[in-house]
């Protein structure tokens, strides 16, 4: 992997983990913040998109089309899929197995679809990873799989873990193959996934309104570094970096997260979390070397 594509998939990492702690302080909003932080997302970023359009034009065939109608689809799938394992699970268990499981089965399906080659220090970076998401995760407590009501949660990281991959291999496959714009591609997806979320709010907009008081900053920070992180991804992708080393590189976000957390909102690092820093560092590097 080139410097540049690795310096854009870190600060994409860096976007990820702060709009991440943005969107936790404000997770009792539920679907009425999903959608003004899309909705925000889609204003803010369409001077850009059209502007791209405008000066390198847009092939209106049905291959470009349907691949931001299907990203904004999956991403949408996969926000409820979290949010719903969130309600009928632990997220103790959840999370781990979701985060774990999608840059697994997203490289699993570069090497299977887009011919990417496994390489030796490839597998071990991607091992060291997702092992390291899995300690961040679960600060070492892996007991939590084993309790009553841990397969619920099982299936459910697993099926947001699939939705995880699957959007990546669209959305990898739409810039890397159709030559799609990263921006004009992510910017559609939000634009599909805010149709899709309007009836939901439109139905009561005094509650959705009164639901977002106190949360617009957090609304506005998610609106704006989720794409601007998630389009260095594409960028880095189109610029031929392998799906199978970007897609576990950008968690390094799970352990910005938990080293925010315990400077920001005082949590608790434990050693097993700070070996799963570790652990993830070393995995990212191997992945930058091969």
């Amino acid at each position: 992997m080139d410097t540049v594509s690795l310096l854009l998939v870190l600060l994409a990492a860096v976007c990820h983990a702060t709009w991440n702690l943005a969107a936790k302080r404000s997770a009792h909003a539920g679907g009425v913040f999903l959608f003004w932080s899309t909705m925000l997302s889609s204003v803010a970023f369409a001077p850009w998109a059209l502007l791209i359009v405008m000066g390198e034009g847009f092939r209106w065939a049905w291959q470009p089309l349907a691949a931001i109608v299907a990203s904004g689809c999956l991403h949408l799938a996969y926000s409820h899929a979290l949010q719903t394992g969130y309600r009928k699970a632990d997220l103790s268990v959840v999370y781990p197995i979701a985060r774990g499981t999608g840059p697994l089965l997203s490289s699993i399906g570069a090497f299977l679809l887009l011919g990417e080659g496994p390489g030796p220090l490839r597998l071990l970076g991607l091992l060291g990873v997702v092992g390291g998401i899995l300690l961040i995760a679960t600060d070492g407590r892996f007991s939590t799989f084993a309790r009553p009501g841990a397969m619920a949660g099982l299936r459910w990281g697993l099926l947001t873990g699939g939705l995880i991959a699957t959007y990546t291999l669209v959305d990898g496959s739409a810039v890397k193959l159709l030559l799609l714009s990263p921006v004009v591609l992510d910017w559609g997806a939000n634009v599909v996934r805010t149709v899709l979320l309007a009836p939901q709010v439109l139905r009561d907009r005094a509650a959705a309104t009164e639901a977002m008081q106190g949360h617009w900053i957090s609304a506005w920070t998610v609106a704006l570094l989720a794409p601007f992180g998630y389009i260095l991804v594409l960028w880095a992708m189109q610029r031929g970096a392998p799906l199978s080393v970007v897609a576990p590189m950008r968690e390094m976000s799970m352990m910005l997260v938990a080293l925010l957390g315990m400077v920001l909102l005082r949590e608790p690092v434990g050693r097993a979390r700070l070996a799963g820093c570790a652990l993830m560092v070393a995995g990212v590097v191997l992945l930058a070397q091969s």
